[in-house]
């Protein structure tokens, strides 16, 4: 602990027991502490009308979709916040984002932090929340962890909507679409980490009971619905999205899509309020919209293309940031997000640890707060690949050192001098423990980045190319991979991507977070290797096509002690354990 003091502290409870630092609050401590204000005094910070505000509660509202204005769009100034190759526990993407928003909002610009909302799975499960950390979060942090407006609640609900009528088709002796029940893959969801629903068999016990079929739970994240809500621009869009869902083959090959079924009118009708974008606010009481909520390993990884735009329309900055490393989240969020969207990102936060650096420099988990100059120095490697594969896409990034007490002053000043060696700009980022007076460096970088003009963003790649191109152009110039081989399964569903009409789409790589390979062990940068393209599903209402490298997890399992085994609440209502 050589780099200044407890000020520098950074990040979550398994950490403060780690470093013995008992005297830090947890986060709950800290939002729970918090000046909350009604969110109508929010809203009128950014222009709206009280009147137009959908509330629920003193501290949450909806924002209906007719305040977006793609006049003002235009001319905001668009903020992504990715970053290298995380460790198990995270390296703080969404403190660093609500951080950055903060320090924008102290240096005098009006600025705008546009996020995704939690899933219940990592909450109960390992990872904790999603509503930032220390002194750089969301509130109220306990309703946006639990539940918060309902989002995730809907499209759980129209999902399975779909599978209950697709399986009463197939039952159906008067109006069958004729749906062989082995082509189906349309699966049912929840959003909790359940293991055993991944592989299940239904309607056993009888005729009345369904038809027998092999089906599975994926976790609400993992839904295509929550892919279409994200890319949807309006409410007939969604209509049109849901209807283009492919669900399976009938038994003379052809294709089955949910409007087939007559599904999208109701299945709008239950994310009728879920497509509105919501409005909470910051610690210190800066505007936040939270929406949406996909995974970036198996879905695009980005808050809908609404609430992006709400943001910049509301605001003359956007804080946005993508699910995971910049080789997923980031990459998708350019090469599919931007294309739907129309969006135009003007600067890249890359946020680096120094003990990320060190694992990817070698370190085992026990050793990740311990100083190692060689480890870091090695570790850079996956830093270097990210700020190359940003420049691809036309912009020169600013890389966030998020801070940790056990960072040395001689590891941080390697990485920022190694990052001037590419021309980028390397700044400490203390939102957690200081929130917006910890970040008004990184913010004055970063506004100064954008004032300069020389980031010009462009897309990876055209969509009209072929689907393999697409993943090779992805696999060796954002990974490093050699090339890309594929099944058997895999080849024969590319002959039924192009015969359906959807190899015009792009795709949406579903792979490791772990590494830029499909090896999660293969950390650092790693070179000379292949990726294997094992299987292909279709997202076609959503607008991409799924490649899947290795074994991809949609309903993950809790594990040996869950977060929930911590949490509690009182007689007042008062919760406690919650991160």
């Amino acid at each position: 602990m050589t780099f200044q003091n407890l000020d520098n502290y950074f990040n979550t409870f398994e950490l403060q027991k780690i470093n013995n630092v008992a005297n830090f609050p947890s986060d709950l401590e800290i939002a729970q502490s918090a000046n909350i204000q009604h969110i109508k005094n929010i809203a009128a910070k950014i222009g709206i009308d009280a009147e137009e505000l959908e509330y629920y509660g003193k501290h949450k509202a909806k924002l209906p979709l007719h305040l977006i204005d793609e006049e003002k769009v235009k001319k905001s100034k668009l903020i992504l916040v990715s970053a290298i190759n995380p460790t198990p526990a995270g390296e703080g993407k969404t403190t660093v984002s609500i951080g950055l928003n903060e320090g924008l909002n102290k240096i005098g610009k009006k600025s705008i932090v546009v996020l995704r909302e939690p899933s219940l799975g990592p909450v109960f499960g390992i990872k904790g929340g999603a509503a930032g950390g220390g002194y750089s979060q969301v509130i109220p942090m306990e309703d946006i962890n639990l539940h918060f407006t309902g989002d995730f609640s809907a499209i759980e609900k129209a999902n399975n909507l779909l599978a209950a009528i697709i399986d009463n088709n197939i039952q159906s002796k008067t109006r069958s679409l004729n749906i062989d029940p082995r082509t189906v893959v349309w699966k049912r969801v929840m959003d909790m980490n359940d293991r055993a629903l991944r592989h299940i068999v239904i309607g056993i016990g009888g005729t009345a009971n369904g038809i027998p079929r092999e089906d599975g739970f994926n976790i609400t994240a993992a839904s295509e619905i929550m892919a279409i809500l994200c890319m949807s621009k309006d409410v007939e869009d969604l209509k049109s999205r849901l209807g283009s869902i492919f669900v399976g083959y009938t038994f003379d090959k052809k294709p089955v899509f949910a409007r087939e079924l007559n599904a999208q009118g109701a299945m709008a009708i239950l994310l009728k309020d879920a497509i509105k974008p919501n409005l909470v606010q910051t610690l210190e009481g800066n505007p936040a919209i939270l929406h949406g909520g996909p995974f970036a390993n198996i879905a695009q990884g980005t808050n809908t293309i609404l609430a992006t735009k709400m943001g910049l329309t509301l605001g003359d900055y956007v804080v946005t940031e993508a699910g995971f490393g910049a080789d997923l989240g980031a990459e998708k969020f350019m090469d599919i997000k931007c294309g739907y969207g129309n969006l135009k990102p003007e600067t890249i936060v890359l946020v680096a640890t120094i003990r990320a650096l060190r694992h990817h420099g070698g370190a085992k988990k026990e050793e990740y707060n311990t100083a190692s100059l060689e480890r870091v120095q090695k570790g850079f490697e996956n830093l270097e690949k990210h700020i190359e594969n940003c420049k691809k896409f036309g912009i020169t990034p600013v890389v966030a050192i998020n801070n940790f007490v056990s960072d040395t002053q001689e590891e941080i000043d390697f990485v920022i001098e190694a990052c001037a060696k590419h021309g980028v700009k390397a700044v400490v980022s203390q939102g957690f423990v200081k929130g917006g007076e910890g970040t008004k460096a990184l913010a004055e970088v970063v506004v100064s980045e954008i004032e300069s003009g020389k980031n010009n963003f462009k897309p990876l790649y055209d969509w009209s190319i072929s689907v393999e191109d697409k993943i090779k152009t992805i696999a060796t110039e954002i990974y490093g991979a050699n090339g890309v081989e594929y099944t058997s399964t895999a080849k024969s569903q590319l002959k039924s991507i192009k015969e359906l009409g959807f190899d015009k789409l792009p795709v949406c790589m579903a792979k490791t977070q772990k590494s830029f390979s499909d090896d999660e062990k293969k950390i650092g940068r790693p070179t000379n290797f292949t990726i294997t393209v094992r299987e292909f599903e279709y997202a076609a209402g959503a607008g991409f096509i799924i490649p899947i490298l290795g074994e991809i997890m949609r309903m993950p399992g809790l594990p040996a002690t869950p977060a929930s085994e911590h949490m509690d609440i009182d007689k007042n209502g008062v919760i406690t354990g919650l991160s």
